[in-house]
């Protein structure tokens, strides 16, 4: 007999429960802390960071490297990964690979990145804004 009783009363606390939720289509009341639902991202207006210059794979920069822009020239030498190219100890991030190849003489235009992440065991990651032959 506790079998019907115990479906009875699961069935009515979901009865219950449902009634509090009110209509689906009445607009989302205060939380018990007052402060109502966050139902969009604010638009976060004009950007703030400096915008970089596009960059020009194939020839040298279009422009003098900005604020935090470091040119390296050298050789390239291939890392101990598959498709990993060090100039100086940097890990070059990006480019163009037809230029970008080990033994090849360039000058290569960008930022160094510490912090990133890349499957590459060596060298400080370097993104390549720009490159040419030196």
């Amino acid at each position: 007999m506790k079998t019907p009783r115990t479906v009875l009363v699961a069935l009515l606390a979901g009865v219950a429960l449902t009634a509090c939720a009110g209509p689906a289509d009445e607009p989302a009341s205060p939380s018990p802390t007052g402060a109502a639902p966050v139902t969009s991202q604010p638009d976060p207006g004009p950007s703030t960071t400096p915008s970089r210059p596009n960059p020009t794979w194939k020839g040298g920069p279009s422009t003098p490297p900005g604020v935090g822009g470091t040119t390296i020239t050298g050789t390239i030498r291939a890392g101990v990964e598959p498709n990993c190219l060090l100039l100086d100890d940097h890990l070059l991030v990006g480019g163009p690979r037809d230029l970008l190849k080990a033994g090849a003489k360039v000058e290569v235009t960008g930022r160094p990145e510490p912090g990133m992440m890349t499957t590459c065991q060596q060298g400080t990651p370097f993104v390549v804004e720009s490159a040419r032959p030196a």
